[in-house]
């Protein structure tokens, strides 16, 4: 297959947008101009007939990379291949792996993301056919600004007005409809990093971007996700962090009650680590102890994985 390229109107790639990106393993050019601005023909109708561009029809996952090396990637790898089956998409190829490594290496501090669809549709409807093959996307973006004071002080966070759909069909998937999670970061419009939400029924799922933590009397809690929201890999780390620590964790229905009277309350994602929330909605909280041990716990894995 040729190399794909796709233009940008001045050929300078805009702030916040992938850096390279890899098309079912080819370099995709997002700086060009000229005759390297068009997309080869084949590309094109892969990508103008992808299930994931009229459906949501697949996954994605954003990789964390640090000192040129992706973070977590088994715990990605797995995630995606939890939702292939539950999706019923074929098994992402084992040259994954090595795109992934391959964007991340010598590019410092990166993100990167991977989008895997059923593919190009072959023939009209919902329904796969089930010939369809897969495609995969492997971009990388340049880490965004940061700013301490979020891990250190801790963030203020609103609850969104939207609720969430249950679909336990879906439930822990980082599957690509996420509409409801563009409509809750749309509520904030620039007035707090996170929305908190809710499902229909009163259910404690998640932040927009991130998974939550409550602490009560020392027990950490953080709600259970087989009705909806996603199975995070920062999730994954810090329970696993917690348990060896011998720390107690539980999976557990959560409301906006138990919200209201949490001791401490924290955010995680595969980039952020560890967030303490210093303030939901008007109450204002301090982040503790169970928090701060946390932090600390998961730092070295933050800098060395």
């Amino acid at each position: 297959m040729s190399t794909s390229s796709v233009a940008s109107t001045s050929g300078a790639i805009p702030d916040e947008l992938p850096i390279a990106a890899l098309l079912n393993g080819q370099v995709v050019r997002l700086e060009s101009s000229g005759e390297d601005a068009v997309i080869p023909a084949l590309d094109a109708r892969r990508l103008v007939l992808d299930r994931g561009l009229h459906f949501g029809d697949g996954l994605f996952e954003t990789i964390a990379c640090v000192g040129g090396a992706p973070r977590f990637l088994d715990d990605h790898l797995e995630r995606l291949g939890r939702g292939c089956d539950r999706l019923k998409l074929a098994a992402p190829p084992p040259e994954l792996r090595g795109e992934i490594e391959r964007l991340a290496r010598g590019a410092g501090a990166a993100l990167v993301k991977v989008l895997y669809t059923r593919g190009p549709a072959t023939a009209r409807g919902y329904a796969p056919r089930g010939d369809e093959r897969p495609t995969r996307i492997v971009m990388r973006y340049e880490w965004p600004p940061e700013d301490p004071r979020h891990a250190a002080e801790g963030v203020a966070v609103q609850i969104a007005a939207l609720t969430l759909g249950e679909n336990p069909r879906l439930a822990g998937l980082k599957h690509l409809n996420r509409l409801e999670l563009v409509l809750a970061r749309a509520e904030l419009a620039g007035a707090g990093l996170e929305a908190l939400l809710l499902t229909g029924s009163g259910q404690l799922i998640s932040g927009t971007m991130s998974n939550l933590f409550l602490v009560h009397g020392g027990r950490l809690e953080t709600p259970r996700l087989d009705r909806c929201g996603v199975a995070g890999v920062m999730r994954r780390v810090v329970m696993r962090a917690a348990a060896e620590a011998g720390l107690a964790v539980e999976e557990m229905r959560l409301t906006q009650a138990d919200l209201d009277t949490a001791q401490e309350v924290f955010l995680t994602n595969a980039r952020i680590g560890i967030w303490p929330v210093r303030a939901v909605q008007s109450r204002v909280l301090v982040p503790g102890s169970v928090t701060r041990r946390l932090q600390r716990l998961i730092q070295p894995l933050l800098e060395h994985r």
